[in-house]
């Protein structure tokens, strides 16, 4: 059975609605809407010292018309479309009461979050914590910017918690539910009974009636609200209702971005890692079982829920976010607009050598002049800075290769897993810089590839939940593999 399905990612800088066409041996993509996905700051009054004080916020009514703009076109040029997933960046939420939301959610790269770090700490130390919750130790995980909420006493005026996706999925059907993928980013979960961890949320002050009930990949959220349905176009009467045999539902998919990019990474065989390659690199294996060690604590790898009871053992490492904020940063002080491939061609042209540095240091998560930081960060280590912007590319690429390399090594050992291959998948696929030096410093092949690698997920889960697929993760990985061939780097000699 062959049908359409819709889906809805949304990145940390941009969103897309994206229509699968899918059934046995078919799997073909088409975008019918893109968008910014911009965050807003805003005056929050004065501190204890006088100063006006910020936050940085998601603008997420404009994100949320514009993927319903989005849905509407996708159902007009579908009227049979089967389903719709969500899927986002994981740790924000929105708090609610009695189904309403309560101001605007913060952005994760908001500064608020150092107090609740302190505050968690204060009742259960990093060691206890990673053994409830096996969680990287990240300062914006939620179980941290909710304890900077209980502080603020914002938490307080709450009955209710949504993550992003699932509020998306909220004020799509009515029905408030958390998925699992991402609930198990919250810091929050227990990732061996994958339930919510009640006694870790008695001792952080969250109260237990906050969080929704977990649902899985491939489970049905709900259909469209009626007033949902007739606004994007999908309502069930008139002359639609002849054509379409039942309303459209809202499918939960691995509603973590991340989750939906594993699905979809193009491998034939078990011994691979992959690196979901964007603002952020996700780099690491999965496993059929949480991995909770202290040698996984100390190297600070995550076990995040996974499609279909997998583990996704990985670290989060920096991404090109790096390279994003410094072209900000050269195209505001310049007032020059820059074109990527040229600045990318002229690093691919650097040959002297070039500092390689902790692209993982907490000073590079907030907004603000990446060129500088990195240049402090040098002179603090006894380095010579980079110069010119291409020096400051070749620098950025070089020291993301070096990360995924020492953090592949480190799965490795971590899990016993041997290695041949490494996939790259999603927006750092097609930076060819970076995956021939990630293969120089592995020395294993990456292959690249497929770059929509999350929504073609989400699109899988839809379609094997809707009867149009079925069979494993691996099925699924093999239909990707057959349609979006990788590019493949070999290792050069050093």
């Amino acid at each position: 059975m062959s049908g359409n399905v819709a889906a809805v990612d949304l990145g940390a800088t941009s969103g897309r609605v994206i229509i699968g066409h899918v059934g046995p041996g078919e799997l073909r993509l088409e975008q019918v809407a893109r968008f910014p996905n911009q965050p807003v700051r805003s005056n929050e009054g004065v501190g204890a010292e006088g100063e006006s004080q910020y936050g940085l916020h998601w603008n997420i009514l404009e994100l949320y018309r514009s993927l319903t703009e989005g849905l509407g076109t996708a159902i007009r040029s579908q009227p049979e479309l089967a389903s719709i997933g969500i899927d986002a960046w994981a740790v924000d939420y929105a708090l609610l009461r009695g189904g309403r939301m309560l101001g605007v959610p913060y952005h994760y790269r908001d500064d608020r979050t150092a107090a609740g770090v302190a505050a968690v700490h204060g009742v259960i130390g990093a060691d206890e914590l990673y053994q409830r919750n096996g969680l990287q130790q990240l300062p914006f995980n939620t179980v941290f910017q909710l304890a900077a909420d209980r502080a603020s006493g914002d938490l307080a005026a709450a009955d209710g918690m949504l993550l992003i996706p699932d509020l998306i999925g909220y004020w799509l059907t009515g029905v408030a539910r958390a998925e699992i993928t991402n609930a198990s980013t919250t810091g929050l979960l227990d990732p061996v009974k994958r339930s919510w961890d009640t006694e870790l949320l008695a001792r952080t002050g969250v109260p237990a009636s906050l969080l929704p009930a977990l649902i899985e990949p491939g489970q049905v959220l709900g259909p469209l609200l009626p007033a949902v349905a007739a606004e994007l176009g999908g309502n069930t009467g008139g002359a639609r209702a002849a054509r379409r045999s039942q309303p459209i539902s809202v499918i939960a998919v691995g509603s973590h971005d991340t989750a939906s990019a594993v699905v979809a990474v193009p491998a034939t065989g078990p011994d691979f890692a992959y690196i979901s390659s964007g603002t952020w690199s996700l780099v690491g294996v999965e496993l059929d079982h949480p991995l909770i060690s202290e040698a996984g604590r100390a190297a600070n790898f995550t076990n995040e829920g996974g499609v279909d009871r997998r583990v996704r053992y990985l670290k989060n490492v920096s991404g090109l976010w790096l390279l994003s904020e410094s072209v900000r940063t050269w195209e505001r002080t310049s007032r020059a607009t820059i074109d990527l491939p040229t600045l990318l061609a002229q690093a691919d042209a650097v040959t002297s050598p070039v500092a390689v540095f902790d692209a993982s240091d907490e000073r590079f998560i907030a907004p603000g002049d990446m060129p500088a930081r990195i240049a402090s960060w040098c002179v603090e280590h006894g380095m010579p800075a980079p110069q010119s912007p291409a020096e400051f590319t070749r620098s950025i690429i070089e020291s993301l290769a070096a990360a995924y390399a020492d953090t592949i090594e480190l799965a490795a050992s971590l899990t016993g897993t041997s290695i041949a291959a490494i996939h790259v998948v999603g927006g750092g696929s097609q930076n060819a810089l970076l995956c021939q030096l990630t293969a120089d410093r592995t020395g294993r092949p990456v292959l690249a590839g497929p770059v929509e690698a999350t929504a073609i997920g989400n699109v899988l889960v839809q379609a094997r939940a809707n009867g149009m697929l079925d069979g494993s993760l691996e099925s699924l990985r093999a239909l990707v593999a057959a349609t979006f061939v990788p590019r493949r780097y070999e290792p050069r000699g050093r």
